[in-house]
């Protein structure tokens, strides 16, 4: 097995745990994030930590494909290979400080919740607060830096037909699709865990999956010729 096709098959596989620890985080998160009184409730600290635990997979698979298939995407386009590493980055670093907030709010519910000189409205506040901060770095990370990383690395692999073009073809409309639907969001259109959220994140989680399975059954196809992204190619 050569570089390449290591790299194709780590790569899948960092793909595939993305998705698992992504949906997994957001099923674990749901008492904190639904319950408006965690804070000063009983609490689901360990099915919250889990989810934490998750994201922290999450974060190191997101890093994971950046890094692993910045030498494969470098001899296409320097540049754009470069964007994508580092747009993976930035999304890593959302969802970590919305770990960090997560495990703020459990923190707190141990320390305080319940103890005679605990100002509960304030409390309530801070967890509120917390939450909502988890609820932006979820929009910018898994949303928006999605978006625009799902873009840069489908364009490439369009160009230079190392996946197949179908497979390309998933990631150049579920780019835009996730962006639009997080700007959407943003202003207010709809709630971020929604039907026409789902509806939007469709396409990635399409392109993700099917990209993951093609570089773990088959790989990369041979590299283009150095005239792949010129503008007659």
């Amino acid at each position: 097995m050569n570089s390449t096709r290591k790299a194709a098959l780590v790569a899948g596989v960092f793909f595939i745990l993305t998705e698992i620890t992504g949906i997994a985080a957001l099923a674990l998160y749901a008492p904190v994030v639904n319950t408006p009184d965690y804070i000063i409730g009983s609490g689901a600290d360990t099915r919250v930590l889990l989810g934490v635990f998750s994201e922290v997979i999450l974060v190191i698979a997101v890093i994971g494909t950046g890094v692993t298939l910045f030498p494969i995407l470098k001899a296409q386009n320097e540049a754009v290979a470069l964007g994508y590493v580092c747009g993976r980055l930035m999304e890593a670093a959302a969802i970590a400080v919305g770990i960090v907030s997560v495990l703020s709010v459990v923190t707190l519910r141990q320390d305080l919740a319940g103890a005679a000189d605990t100002d509960t409205a304030s409390l309530v506040t801070v967890g509120r607060s917390l939450v909502a901060l988890h609820d932006g770095t979820f929009l910018f990370g898994p949303n928006i830096a999605l978006g625009v990383n799902t873009l840069l690395l489908a364009y490439l692999m369009y160009r230079t037909a190392r996946v197949p073009r179908p497979i390309a073809v998933l990631g150049l409309a579920g780019g835009p699709i996730i962006f639009a639907s997080a700007t959407a969001v943003m202003f207010g259109l709809y709630e971020q865990v929604s039907v026409w959220g789902v509806i939007a994140a469709v396409p990635v989680f399409a392109w993700e999956v099917a990209l993951a399975v093609w570089l773990i059954a088959k790989g990369f196809r041979p590299a283009p010729g150095a005239n792949a992204l010129s503008p007659s190619s």
